[in-house]
């Protein structure tokens, strides 16, 4: 599957200049630039999405951006009659002007480091971040920026460096304003995982996690969201208030009291536990993307790492994880608390995407409008409701 991209272009100042012909790039799916700024005839900086018409919204179709050009390009542009009016929910690197600030703070970050970047390539851009990859003489370095939601993720990667070196990536710097340099981690990322490596992954993440049971005060101080017991019910409460979900609300605070009197205790967890957010080499892990990170009961991420398993396989997965928190908390029930928290997930996940939409402007809720109503109707089905 491809796409076909229109690149709306416009001056550092934002001055609408035109549109570039459109052409086809080689990879389907929108947030991922990197093909897209391959292709264009004129040296580019995405900045956002404008629109998009597919049959699966984020994947293939016809898709225009905007983009960023140091100057009017020396070739044809089409006029085009649009308007571009500023959003308080827009990210700072989506606005004109704003790549190249980031760029320019990762470089002078790694001049500092010793490390100085030669070449800049933009990766991806959407509302969840924009990512570069910096190469120079001493290895590739990734930049990433994060909207204002996701800004802990830097605390989290500090923290977890100090005790879990090697399972995280290496933090190289970060600032105030959702950046952060992260050294290179060979390897792919594991989207293709099957269950023996999910249940290394498992037991990688189980690790960090009773490593991080004595810093969680020190996490929400520092920003990641506290979701311990009935803050979660209040969060799953507020953020799908909109979204008609009452009838799958009922009973939630006390199913989390009764999940929380199973005795495995509240710890870091990730909040997107798939495997293509581990990446591999084949010799070692390294647990990526903490952007979705919070304070709460880890059971969330064992039931994320096993979507698309089939029973046996996803079972076996769980049964592993609860014999270790058996054996690392004598007493605990976690057998108890997966079940009572499996539609509880369903009702976070649906409180995730409901929180993006609330929080990005209209033009990137394209991305996510369609998870919504998806996960209080799984929610439903596990609580017998559907």
């Amino acid at each position: 599957m491809t796409r076909t991209v229109t690149l709306v272009l416009v001056d550092p100042a934002g001055r609408l200049l035109g549109a570039l012909p459109p052409y086809e790039v080689p990879t389907p799916w929108w947030q991922e630039v990197d093909a897209v700024v391959c292709g264009a005839p004129v040296e580019v900086a995405v900045l956002r999405l404008l629109s998009g018409v597919s049959d699966r919204p984020g994947i293939g179709g016809a898709v225009t951006y905007l983009a960023e050009v140091a100057a009017p390009p020396a070739v044809p542009l089409r006029p085009v009659d649009l308007e571009l009016p500023s959003h308080p929910l827009r990210a700072p690197y989506a606005e004109p002007g704003g790549p190249a600030a980031t760029v320019g703070w990762a470089t002078a970050a790694l001049d500092r480091l010793g490390r100085p970047a030669k070449e800049a390539a933009q990766r991806r851009t959407w509302n969840l971040s924009a990512i570069w990859r910096l190469d120079g003489p001493h290895g590739p370095v990734w930049l990433k920026q994060v909207p204002g939601f996701f800004r802990h993720e830097a605390a989290v990667l500090r923290r977890l460096g100090a005790i879990t070196p090697g399972l995280v990536p290496p933090l190289l710097a970060a600032d105030d304003d959702g950046r952060m340099l992260l050294d290179h981690v060979p390897g792919e990322d594991r989207y293709g995982a099957d269950p023996a490596e999910r249940h290394a992954i498992a037991a990688d993440q189980h690790t960090l996690q009773v490593r991080a049971l004595p810093l969680v005060d020190d996490l929400v101080a520092a920003g990641v969201p506290d979701l311990r017991g009935a803050a979660l019910a209040r969060w799953i409460r507020a953020a799908l208030a909109l979204h008609h979900a009452d009838a799958v609300l009922d009973g939630l605070e006390e199913r989390l009291a009764r999940a929380r009197r199973c005795g495995v205790p509240d710890t870091l967890v990730h909040g997107d536990l798939h495997p293509g957010n581990v990446r591999s080499d084949g010799d070692r892990r390294v647990i990526i993307d903490w952007g979705d990170s919070f304070v709460g009961h880890p059971a969330f991420d064992i039931l994320v790492l096993t979507i698309g398993l089939p029973p046996d396989a996803s079972g076996a997965l769980v049964a592993a994880w609860c014999a270790r928190w058996r054996a690392d908390v004598p007493g605990c029930e976690p057998e108890r608390a997966v079940e009572l928290l499996r539609p509880v997930a369903a009702l976070r996940s649906a409180a995730v995407y409901a929180a993006f939409l609330a929080a990005i402007e209209p033009s990137e809720r394209v991305y996510h409008e369609a998870d919504v109503p998806h996960w209080p109707a799984q929610a439903a089905t596990l609580l017998g409701r559907g």
